[in-house]
């Protein structure tokens, strides 16, 4: 079986190095970043930190050297989903592509390139620490399904959650992925932003009483978003923000949002809050709290181009 993974940044690089451990797998990566190609293809790519993996992937910055792919896996920012899917689709005219992206509308997008689609949500997290090593922050589970649409065969679906599943990366095949989808859009709407506006981890960010509050907040918005979807979360994002602020867990993890902001790149925000108040706006759930975070998150992005 022929995997590609588009995007490899940090989760792009997880499934890519794990998915290389396994014989019947061959990994191959695109990537803009060249000197992260050029050091995966010199000395393979290293994760460190919550494990230990060096895995053998083929990478490039040429899209037009992908061979067909029986699978693909898009993990690139999701501002940068359409310009990545554009150019790699011929890689999968006879196969599915997987969304493991943060945020609403990814799988939308890939559907317009592609026929078959996995709908995805991934919680194991990391950061690009030097070219071709990515440190393993967060180790989490990985949810499959189809986007209704235009979905993949459930059988795509399965090879490639067993795939993963192997791998190291747990991941279960579900008929409807939707739950899980939401459970982490509304997770990372409530904690992302926060974190990135204060420049606090997760677990600093939780010890205040004064912001967890404005967190929670933002859970029930989201909650409610969903809910008139019919869509019933498959788990509390209360609980999970709690768990993931243990020292043990995630207490010192620098959300990705504030590694963007730290780095003065865009954000996901659009995709994240905001696209939790455009739902909103169209089916006439109030998002105040949401449309006030992605306001000023957007402020601060038109900050840089002043300083």
């Amino acid at each position: 079986m022929r995997v590609c993974v588009v995007g490899c940044g940090a989760v792009g690089s997880l499934f890519a190095a794990n998915l290389a451990q396994l014989d019947d797998v061959e990994v191959w990566a695109y990537d803009l970043d060249r000197a992260q190609v050029d050091a995966i293809n010199a000395n393979g790519l290293r994760l460190i930190g919550a494990g230990d993996v060096l895995g053998l992937v083929r990478a490039t910055t040429d899209a037009g050297e992908l061979p067909a792919c029986d699978l693909g896996i898009v993990a690139t920012k999701a501002m940068h989903t359409e310009p990545a899917i554009a150019v790699t689709a011929h890689a999968f005219a006879e196969g599915a592509v997987a969304s493991v992206q943060n945020g609403i509308g990814n799988e939308e997008t890939l559907a317009r390139h592609v026929r078959r689609v996995i709908r995805g949500t991934t919680f194991p997290a990391g950061k690009v620490v030097s070219p071709g090593v990515v440190q393993w922050d967060v180790k989490g589970d990985t949810t499959l399904g189809p986007f209704e649409p235009s979905p993949a065969a459930s059988e795509e679906i399965e090879r490639l959650a067993d795939a993963c599943t192997r791998a190291g990366m747990p991941t279960e095949a579900v008929t409807d992925a939707r739950p899980a989808q939401w459970r982490k859009v509304v997770f990372n709407a409530a904690t992302n932003p926060v974190g990135a506006l204060t420049r606090l981890t997760h677990g600093r960010a939780c010890e205040r009483l004064d912001l967890r509050a404005v967190i929670s907040g933002l859970v029930d918005e989201g909650r409610a978003v969903a809910a008139a979807q019919r869509i019933t979360l498959d788990a509390d994002p209360e609980e999970m923000i709690d768990h993931a602020a243990r020292p043990d867990v995630a207490y010192d993890h620098k959300a990705s949002m504030l590694q963007d902001v730290e780095a003065r790149r865009p954000t996901e925000i659009d995709y994240l809050n905001g696209g939790i108040a455009r739902f909103g706006r169209e089916l006439g759930v109030p998002t105040p709290l949401n449309d006030a975070i992605t306001a000023l998150v957007k402020g601060l992005e038109d900050s840089w181009t002043l300083s």
